[in-house]
């Protein structure tokens, strides 16, 4: 052996063993707690929406025998379905429904990824990719800016996020095989819609359900979002083309460079001279219509998460016809399923992390806040910090709390039906507008999503360009900096502007 030994990072399984570890001891120290909640009604698109939301002073804590809060530590094992320290794998993954995570999105991976095997198998992505490279010499790096933007748009239209592992698992071998690196092609697909998500002007499931949970008009204040979107539309945009530079002139220097071995190994067993034809032109028509369905779909009739996985089901099946059709790379009926098992034995690690990631939430007592958790503990602790501090202050506080807190509740409709009833009269009482407090929470719920492990869709597309999370914070953590340096800047103009 003539390689240096050095510190070698933990597996991604490994790191959210002993998060959950952590937890687990949390819950021996910090007292459970639980809020009353009520319904609570607003108006968007023209349609009135309800969501269940905690009710700001109703909090107390869980007595013990003694009348005194008393901590639930969680034990080892648990029976009946109980949530254990060693149950947290299976919980994980069996927790929530089909509408999000575990189970919904460990299904939503397993089927994009069956659906993209399909399209692998027929060999029209390699194919294509090749005839992209022979095309583009000299142009290579007009992909960053114009993805980056694409992307980032539609995190800011609709909410694009989990679609993001399904894009990148045609962008990762397309940014290797130009010369770049499975980090770049990361940044302009997930990391670009979170950019879009965080910094959203009319993003239905973020910005648009934390304005009505708060009392104010949906979707109002969007010049000064749109303006502060092309901003760090702008910053990241820059970042990744300075970075990718530096890599395409030595691509040793990347984190991914080992792992990003198994897209180019894949690559010097393609035949350079495969034909291009009219079987690859329709899968490409396909797909390209299928993403144009699935934008109308969000936008138009409200799809998610069981709608979007079908939708992609059906671009990988009508893939797989047309691969027979036109006999690409010997295609058979048998071949569409042997793609569609492949692609999802692929991204089953994936999959996997996600359930696990979701057992933190679940050990710590869960995301309901009627229900006794350390969690609502946190919260209302959290509450009282930005109470009799300058206003400045009181908002940056909100915005550090609301990063912190999206490491347990990810879901962007989530952490806003649990955080902004609190926030929102804590905002009043600051001499925060209520607007500034909405805008603290879409950024910090939207830019730590790009590294906190518990994001189901961050996992995910690390899954598909088949790097550990470690890696990617050792990467990330530079630019999560800088975005919070930023954000930290924009929530202080937003109240020296009296920002509503």
């Amino acid at each position: 052996m003539d390689k240096k030994k050095g510190i070698t990072m933990p597996d991604t399984f490994v790191i959210v063993f002993f998060v959950v570890a952590l937890m687990a001891l949390l819950t021996y120290i910090i007292p459970a707690g639980q809020f009353e909640t009520k319904e609570t009604t607003f108006m968007q698109g023209g349609e009135e929406q309800t969501k269940t939301v905690l009710v700001p002073d109703s909090f107390s804590y869980v007595k013990g025998e003694d009348g005194e809060p008393a901590t639930q530590g969680v034990s080892l094992f648990e029976e009946g379905g109980g949530a254990g320290f060693l149950n947290y794998i299976f919980e994980g993954l069996v927790s929530g429904d089909k509408w999000g995570s575990a189970v919904g999105v460990v299904a939503f991976i397993l089927i994009i990824g069956g659906a993209f095997g399909i399209i692998m198998k027929t060999r029209a992505i390699e194919d294509s990719i090749l005839k992209m490279i022979d095309h583009t010499k000299g142009r290579e790096a007009l992909i960053i800016p114009l993805m980056f933007l694409l992307f980032s748009l539609g995190g800011a239209v609709f909410g694009m996020g989990e679609e993001a592992i399904a894009f990148a698992m045609i962008l990762v071998p397309v940014v290797i095989a130009l010369g770049y690196d499975a980090i770049t092609a990361i940044m302009i697909t997930y990391v670009a819609t979170q950019i879009g998500f965080a910094t959203s002007w009319m993003n239905p499931f973020g910005v648009a359900i934390a304005q009505g949970v708060a009392g104010i008009p949906v979707l109002s204040g969007a010049p000064f979002r749109i303006g502060m979107w092309a901003f760090f539309t702008l910053v990241g945009i820059v970042y990744t083309w300075i970075y990718a530079s530096r890599i395409r002139k030595d691509p040793k220097r990347s984190l991914s460079y080992d792992s990003d071995a198994y897209f180019r190994e894949d690559f010097k067993h393609t035949d350079i001279k495969s034909n291009f034809g009219t079987g690859h032109i329709l899968i490409l028509l396909t797909i390209l219509a299928g993403v144009a369905w699935i934008v109308w779909g969000v936008v138009e009739r409200a799809y998610y998460i069981p709608e979007i996985a079908t939708q992609f089901f059906t671009i990988g099946l009508v893939a797989g016809i047309i691969g027979i059709i036109f006999k690409m790379n010997d295609m058979t009926v048998n071949g569409i399923a042997d793609g569609f098992k492949e692609g999802a034995k692929d991204l089953l690690p994936a999959a996997l992390i996600v359930g696990m990631a979701k057992g933190i939430v679940i050990i710590l007592g869960g995301d309901n806040p009627a229900e006794a958790s350390v969690l609502n503990t946190i919260l209302h602790a959290a509450g009282g910090i930005v109470e009799d501090v300058p206003t400045a202050l009181s908002a940056w506080i909100m915005y550090v709390f609301q990063s912190v807190f999206n490491f347990f509740v990810v879901s962007g409709s989530g952490q806003a039906a649990l955080t902004m009833p609190l926030m929102s009269p804590l905002a009043d009482l600051a001499g925060v507008t209520r607007q500034v407090a909405v805008l603290a929470f879409q950024l910090g719920d939207g830019f730590t999503n790009m590294i906190v492990p518990t994001s189901a869709a961050l996992m995910g597309t690390l899954g598909v360009a088949r790097l550990d999370w470690g890696k990617w914070f050792k990467f990330q953590i530079k630019f999560q900096a800088l975005l919070f340096t930023f954000a930290s800047i924009i929530i202080v103009i937003a109240v020296l502007i009296g920002f509503k």
